[in-house]
């Protein structure tokens, strides 16, 4: 345990967030765990000491969800060990393991996890927030896959969690986000066939094509099988110096539905304006985690936001104008991802979705430059918040842009379920407006 004032204490608490946009809060402790005994021990000593508890797994929630004033900061970030049954196709894993190493210790098995886009991120978050991983419009969010949670309760007790024991418990992991009211020091999960092949193909095009490109995709997207991941970026290029509109088709290859799938791009109107194409091209794993590693790269101070849309794809394009014209220089950009529907499930929270994913990302160095750089992730989405069908836990917070992440039956079926697993509010919920780092930087001027 290291309390405020220690030597160490302020390097745990700026490592505690991935982000280096760091922000102004607090603990009163952190304690850095080796494993869930020693969480379970923390968590009753802060509730015999009145303290209130949050908790940081790989610490990638883009405003530092865990770090609050006051109280205890329980980081999990040792807990990174993996055992794979893989007669039993499952997988037990921390919550602070990351996805390319979850990806390597299924890999000799043939098998597969729909693992976070980033390779910074842990598994803990991002699963409890619905998990919109690698071919997840084929295998679902990741928190499906959850089969059980070994998971410290409010009062200090480490439980083995299954549908059979605690299923409420379950129902709450699979989606809540930072609104789940317990600690998982280790999730046991399905894992699923390993794709036979991974084939790429990505078309970057003139920005003035924008709109068009960003409407056929839309369009475009039912015809695809599931097993195809699609999305666009607008936004600056490297190596062709200019921003552009970047459509990229991910085919996770299956006996069903092979690379095959992806000469829909190659019929687009408007394929002879592509001024850099790579087409059909085998990759791996690791080579797409570079990818996004290189999009969102450490070192940068972040903002992010987005909102699931869904209608004519001109209304939500006309909507979203003010947006995609004011992206900022630098490592800024818009993500435009393609989704759909998965089906919901009764046994699972997660019920916030659409056919399109709109997230405006900001990258940036000068801490001069912060306020401008949250008001337009943040700010720019009001001009959509009328087409909005909710937000993704892990690109946003509710004390940045409030919007709903659950759908209203579950978010109230939630505080219930909460209320009677933690009646005194021990653990940390959403964080509210006055704890967001928006609020302490429009506080300042």
């Amino acid at each position: 345990m290291i309390r405020r004032g220690d030597a160490d204490y302020e390097q745990a608490r700026l490592d505690a967030v991935w982000n280096a946009r760091k922000p102004d809060r607090y603990p009163d402790a952190i304690v850095l765990a080796e494993n869930g005994q020693q969480v379970a021990a923390a968590v009753r000593q802060a509730r015999a000491e009145g303290q209130r508890v949050s908790v940081r797994s790989g610490g990638h929630s883009w405003v530092g969800n865990g770090v609050r004033d006051g109280g205890l900061l329980i980081d999990l970030s040792r807990l990174q060990e993996i055992t794979v049954d893989p007669g039993a196709r499952t997988v037990a894993v921390g919550p602070s393991a990351k996805g390319p190493a979850l990806q390597q210790a299924l890999a000799g098995h043939g098998l597969f996890f729909p693992t976070g886009h980033a390779p910074t991120v842990g598994i803990g978050g991002f699963i409890l927030g619905g998990g919109y991983g690698w071919n997840s419009r084929h295998l679902g969010p990741a928190c499906l896959s959850i089969r059980a949670i070994d998971v410290v309760l409010a009062d200090g007790t480490l439980v083995h969690a299954t549908d059979a024991t605690h299923p409420d418990l379950l129902w709450a992991a699979r989606g809540s986000g930072p609104g789940f009211f317990g600690i998982v020091t280790r999730f046991h999960l399905t894992a699923h066939p390993r794709p036979e092949a991974i084939v790429r193909t990505v078309h970057s095009y003139p920005v003035d094509l924008r709109d068009e490109v960003l409407a056929w995709s839309y369009d475009t997207l039912p015809a695809l099988p599931t097993n195809v991941e699609f999305s666009a970026k607008v936004g600056f290029t490297p190596g062709l110096d200019t921003h552009t509109v970047s459509l990229t088709a991910t085919a996770f290859c299956t006996p069903e539905h092979g690379a095959e799938a992806l000469a829909v791009l190659e019929q687009a109107p408007f394929r002879d304006r592509a001024v850099r194409a790579v087409v059909g091209q085998q990759t791996t794993m690791d080579e797409l985690y570079d990818v996004a590693d290189r999009l969102n790269p450490a070192g940068l101070r972040w903002a992010v936001d987005g909102v699931w849309a869904e209608g004519p794809a001109e209304e939500i394009l006309t909507a979203a104008a003010p947006v995609l014209d004011t992206i900022p220089d630098g490592n800024s950009f818009v993500l435009w991802m393609l989704w759909g529907h998965y089906p919901t499930r009764d046994d699972a929270c997660w019920s916030t979705q659409a056919a399109a994913y709109l997230s405006p990302n900001a990258g940036w160095r000068d801490p001069d430059q912060d306020l401008a750089r949250e008001n337009w992730a943040h700010g720019s989405l009001a001009a959509v918040q009328h087409l909005s069908k909710g937000l993704q836990f892990s690109d946003n917070n509710l004390a940045d842009r409030y919007d709903l992440g659950l759908s209203a039956e579950n978010a109230e079926r939630l505080e219930a379920v909460r209320a009677a697993y933690d009646p005194d509010g021990l653990f940390r919920s959403y964080m509210a407006p006055a704890e967001s780092t928006t609020a302490y930087a429009a506080a300042r001027r």
